[in-house]
């Protein structure tokens, strides 16, 4: 497969890991749009939000949020934050492998884009 994301979770590829249990992986973005830029993904691939199944929303979601909002507080963001998900081309999806965006330190000026 030839998943960037997958290449990460995989230690293929560095990243500045920040957080990994069994099921999820976030890391520091490469290309960061505010001061804290973190992406949260399932390790197992999924493409996109779209895609995934009725159990694994029930099993990722909460996951994938609680890690969000532990990471929030590690990086003292009770200001505020913005989640974003990309749900496929139209939406703005550039990898094909589900993942959130955690970004914050800043003012997000809405709408964003």
């Amino acid at each position: 497969m030839d998943c960037i994301f997958c290449k990460i979770v995989n230690r293929e590829i560095d990243s500045q890991v920040i957080y990994e249990n069994e099921q999820v992986l976030a890391f520091e973005d490469v290309n960061p749009q505010a001061p804290t830029h973190i992406l949260v993904i399932p390790k197992k691939h999924i493409e996109n939000i779209h895609e995934m199944t009725a159990d694994e929303q029930q099993e990722l979601l909460p996951e994938i949020f609680q890690t969000i909002q532990q990471i929030a507080e590690e990086k003292d963001l009770g200001k505020g934050y913005r989640v974003v998900n990309n749900c496929k081309e139209n939406g703005g999806q550039t990898v094909n492998h589900l993942h959130f965006h955690l970004l914050g330190g800043r003012f997000m000026q809405w709408p964003p884009g």
